[in-house]
C-alpha cells in the first residue's frame, strides 16, 4: 500500500512551513492529491517527488513561475530532473570553489605582509568563471577556419544570426547581421570596436521575442551555462535554426583516448557528471548531431586543441584560457603539469603517443548539434 504523508509530516521533513506547502497547494505548484484514513489531505509519493524538485531549484534560486514551467514539462521526466538539479548543484559547488581558492590566496597574501588591492578584494565576490580566465582569451583563443567553415555552413542562409556565450567574438561570421550575447563583463571588454552588437544577458533567459532571428548559435559556451537544457530551449525559441558546438558529456571513450584526460588529468571526468547527455542537447533543440574531428594544427587553444602538440600544456597562458585547468583546481594542475614535463623530457610521452603523429585530426568528443 502506497504510503501517504500528511502536510505536516512534509513540511517537517522537507524544512519548510505548512504555509509554504499551503502556498504552493493554492497557485496549483504542488498540490496533495491523496487522503489518509481520517480523511485529511495528504501527499502521494509522486507529489512528494514533484515537491523535491520544486524544492531544489527553489534553493538555487528560481523563481516560482519559472519552477512551474520547469516541473510541468511533459519532456522532462524524475531521472532528468535529478541529473538537471545535479548539474546546477556543481555549478554552485565550482562557483564556490573558486571563492575559497580566491580567499585562500589573499589569506596567503595577508600572512606575507602584502595587502590586497580593493578591487581584488571585490572579484572575491563579483567575479564568474569567465572572469577567472577571460583576460588570456586573446593570446591563445582564436577562430579555428575550418572547425567555422562548419558552424557556418551548419548557419544555412540565415542572415540575422544570434551568437549566445559570444565572449570576444570568435566563430561569429562576418558576413552576416550579428547580435552576440554575453553575460560576463572581462569578455564583453575584450570584443573588438567593429564587432558585433552584444548584450548584457543570460542564454537561459534570452531577452528577445519569438523567433526574432533566423538562426541561433553557440560556441563552446553550453557547459558554462547554469542550466544548459533551459539555454538551449531558448536558443530553440528565439531562432528557427540552431548551430551549437560543444562536447558529448556522456561519451566515456575518448576521455581513454585522449591522453591528457587519461593520464594526468583524470579529475576532468568529474566535471562531466551531471551535465546533460549528448541526447538531452540534440532533443532541447530538436536536431542532430554531428561529430567535429580536430586537427593537429588546430589554431584555437581550446582544452583538446594540442593533442599532437603536449608542450602547450606546459605554458601557463594556454592552460588559463581553458576553464577546465581552474575548475579541476591548482593541486590537480601542478600535478598533471609537473608529470607531463618529466614524462616529455624522458621520453615516455612519445613513447606511450608514437601513433597520434600518424593523424592529422582526431576524434575527441567534439560536437556540432544542428536543427
Amino acid at each position: 500500500m502506497e504510503e501517504h504523508l500528511t502536510v505536516g509530516r512534509v513540511a517537517e521533513l522537507a524544512g519548510v512551513s505548512v504555509r509554504t506547502l499551503h502556498h504552493y497547494d493554492r497557485i496549483g505548484l504542488v498540490q496533495p492529491s491523496a487522503r489518509t484514513a481520517a480523511g485529511y489531505r495528504a501527499y502521494s509519493a509522486g507529489d512528494v517527488e514533484r515537491l523535491r524538485e520544486v524544492l531544489g531549484y527553489r534553493r538555487l534560486g528560481f523563481g516560482l513561475r519559472a519552477i512551474a514551467d520547469l516541473v510541468d514539462d511533459p519532456a522532462t521526466d524524475a531521472v532528468a530532473h535529478l541529473r538537471r538539479l545535479r548539474g546546477l548543484l556543481q555549478g554552485q559547488r565550482d562557483r564556490a570553489a573558486a571563492m575559497v581558492q580566491a580567499i585562500d590566496q589573499e589569506l596567503e597574501a595577508r600572512a606575507m605582509g602584502i595587502r590586497t588591492t580593493p578591487e581584488d578584494q571585490l572579484k572575491v565576490f563579483g567575479a564568474q568563471l569567465y572572469e577567472a580566465i577571460g583576460s588570456a582569451y586573446p593570446a591563445t583563443r582564436r577562430t579555428e577556419p575550418r572547425i567555422a567553415a562548419r558552424v557556418w555552413e551548419a548557419l544555412g542562409d540565415a542572415r540575422t544570426v544570434l551568437n549566445v556565450g559570444a565572449g570576444t567574438g570568435s566563430y561569429e561570421p562576418p558576413d552576416r547581421d550579428v547580435t552576440a550575447v554575453e553575460p560576463s563583463a572581462v569578455m564583453r571588454a575584450q570584443r573588438a570596436a567593429d564587432a558585433a552588437p552584444c548584450v548584457a544577458a543570460r542564454a537561459e533567459r534570452l531577452p528577445f521575442a519569438d523567433q526574432s532571428f533566423d538562426a541561433a548559435m553557440a560556441f563552446s559556451t553550453v557547459h558554462h551555462w547554469h542550466d544548459p537544457i533551459a539555454g538551449l530551449r531558448e536558443m530553440r525559441r528565439v531562432a528557427r535554426r540552431v548551430v551549437v558546438f560543444t562536447y558529448d558529456a556522456s561519451t566515456t571513450g575518448w576521455l581513454q583516448r585522449f591522453w591528457l584526460t587519461r593520464d594526468y588529468l583524470p579529475e576532468f571526468a568529474d566535471l562531466l557528471a551531471g551535465r546533460p547527455s549528448l541526447a538531452d542537447m540534440t532533443r532541447a533543440i530538436g536536431g542532430r548531431a554531428e561529430p567535429v574531428p580536430i586537427p593537429w594544427d588546430c589554431a584555437d587553444g581550446f582544452f583538446e586543441a594540442h593533442w599532437r602538440r603536449p608542450e602547450a600544456y606546459l605554458d601557463e597562458q594556454v592552460r588559463r584560457a581553458v576553464s577546465v585547468w581552474t575548475r579541476v583546481g591548482p593541486r590537480a594542475e601542478r600535478r598533471a603539469v609537473e608529470s607531463l614535463r618529466e614524462d616529455l623530457s624522458s621520453g615516455r610521452w612519445a613513447e606511450l603517443n608514437r601513433d597520434l603523429v600518424a593523424h592529422d585530426a582526431a576524434e575527441l568528443g567534439l560536437r556540432l548539434l544542428v536543427a
